[in-house]
């Protein structure tokens, strides 16, 4: 006696999967531990950046000295290898980066969740790389803080743009080219300042 009723698809709630191992790693790296935190998980992503750089590049940087202070090389050969070993880093944390915030943002169902901070963790290891080995003061690391935290912020041309790029890669991507705003911004300042203190 009752009438069938068309319910839409769009009606009946989707069954929810069960959370893999894979799914919590992935949200384990997209988030850096801070994602979650309700104030400000962009900044604290980018702190996230600078904790994961800066011990690196005094650990490679010693290495690096010592190995040329025995062999009688010159600081060039220092810096080569310590910047090809930071790229790789940014790198590395950029590809899982893109993996983990695609997964990510499948399982929160969110375009561009902000519980995301991997692609603020990468732009600001890019910023960073604008810090000189020979040179890294509070002054221009803070500096390259504040720059790529303006850039992502503000995201001036084609920064914006950028995040209509298909899932984890428009996640990554307008943070990586802010960070390489930053990078530029910062490497003109601290030109600027050695320049005129000399």
């Amino acid at each position: 006696m009752n009438p069938a009723v068309a319910i839409p698809t769009t009606a009946v709630p989707r069954e929810r999967r069960r959370r893999t191992i894979g799914d919590y790693i992935a949200l384990t790296i997209a988030t850096c531990g801070v994602g979650y935190l309700p104030i400000a998980p962009g900044t604290l992503g980018s702190m996230v950046g600078i904790a994961i750089y800066l011990p690196f590049f005094s650990w490679s940087y010693r290495v690096l000295e010592a190995s040329a202070f025995r062999k009688r090389l010159s600081l060039l050969h220092v810096f080569t290898p310590q910047l090809a070993m930071m790229l790789v880093m940014i790198f590395l944390v950029t590809i899982t980066g893109i993996w983990a915030a695609s997964r990510a943002e499948k399982l929160v169902q969110k375009k561009d969740p902000s519980i995301v901070v991997i692609d603020e963790v990468a732009g600001q290891m890019i910023a960073l790389l604008s810090v000189p080995f020979w040179l890294p003061t509070w002054w221009s690391i803070l500096s390259a803080f504040m720059l790529f935290r303006l850039f992502d912020i503000w995201k001036p041309y084609p920064i914006r743009q950028l995040e209509a790029l298909e899932s984890g890669l428009g996640i990554m991507a307008d943070d990586l080219l802010a960070g390489v705003y930053a990078l530029i911004a910062n490497c003109i300042l601290i030109s600027a300042v050695l320049f005129f203190a000399s």
